[in-house]
């Protein structure tokens, strides 16, 4: 009779871990909203595509020299690194002026290639990108964040887009792919980097909560390991998930020697995007139950599958 008791005492908190992990999975309503956001960053960055060529704003010069990728993972590299080491030492308030200074920037280019026929629209823009930088240091809740990242996701992905040629995109997402499995599986700096940067309320991640009253402002700072905390209690995805594949959405746009659909959209391109969502799918089955996972190398790989699929299949 022991003996069974004590089977019993054993079995009794297998039922609660199992409901623990179930309500760390991802519903469908998270995991259609996380989609979203991945398709308003691809619809904002072709919107955007063409204004910033016409304003001849891009990140690299000649799209076709093979140093850019190469550049573009060293400056990542950097600046994870610099964020990184400046947080072990304290630094948390230089690192939070520092990104909100690159958000702002980023802003700015966004909102000053809109509308330029309309006079006195750079005085606008600058009282625009004040006014958004003002509301991310004063109210950074979560949706203010979504609304300031899909704008920065969207610029990013535009400008980094139609800097370079799509296969040289395709060399790029293969590497970072590697890069994130490593950085989040291998080294986990990434997961201690997005711990910190979600205490720091900047827009470099989409969040969506699980519950109804979740607010990214309560108590805030009161908890030191408030940041895992709000992990568990939202489902976050780093902007870098939607700007990257989003980046061969507009690269593969660019194309000339292909229809587009409904006149906005080329069959590469569409097989991208559809790709990335593809992709996206595979990565909500796993994600959302308590443990981090590298996005990259299941979005871009559906990125580049569709875009090869979208591009032989029309050629």
């Amino acid at each position: 009779m022991n003996e069974n008791k004590n089977e019993e005492q054993k079995a009794e908190p297998e039922p609660e871990s199992e409901l623990e992990a179930e309500a760390q999975e991802m519903s469908p309503v998270l995991c259609i909203g996380m989609g979203l956001f991945i398709v308003f960053t691809a619809v904002i960055a072709l919107m955007l595509a063409a204004p910033f060529e016409a304003s001849g704003v891009k990140a690299f010069q000649n799209p076709e020299s093979v140093w850019n990728p190469v550049y573009f993972v060293i400056l990542i590299i950097v600046f994870t690194a610099f964020i990184l080491a400046v947080l072990r030492f304290g630094g948390q308030k230089l690192v939070h002026f520092v990104m909100l200074a690159a958000v702002a920037v980023t802003i700015y280019y966004v909102l000053a290639v809109l509308p330029v026929h309309y006079a006195y629209y750079a005085y606008i823009a600058i009282i625009g990108t004040i006014a958004l930088t003002l509301l991310l240091y004063k109210y950074p809740e979560w949706y203010v964040l979504d609304a300031t990242g899909l704008i920065i996701a969207g610029g990013a992905a535009a400008i980094f887009g139609i800097s370079l040629i799509p296969k040289l995109i395709v060399l790029l997402m293969i590497i970072l792919a590697v890069y994130d499995a490593i950085a989040v599986y291998k080294t986990k700096h990434m997961v201690s980097l997005a711990e910190s940067i979600v205490d720091l309320r900047i827009p470099v991640l989409f969040v969506l909560p699980r519950k109804r009253n979740f607010s990214l402002l309560h108590e805030k700072g009161q908890d030191k390991d408030k940041g895992k905390s709000e992990m568990g209690e939202a489902f976050f995805m780093g902007l870098g998930d939607a700007i990257i594949p989003s980046m061969l959405v507009v690269s593969a746009n660019c194309m000339p020697a292909f229809t587009y659909f409904l006149g906005l959209i080329n069959a590469p391109a569409l097989g991208a995007l559809i790709g990335t969502l593809a992709g996206y799918a595979v990565l909500s089955r796993i994600a959302g139950r308590g443990k981090p996972h590298a996005g990259l190398p299941f979005l871009n790989s559906g990125a580049i599958i569709g875009f090869l699929v979208g591009y032989f299949a029309f050629i």
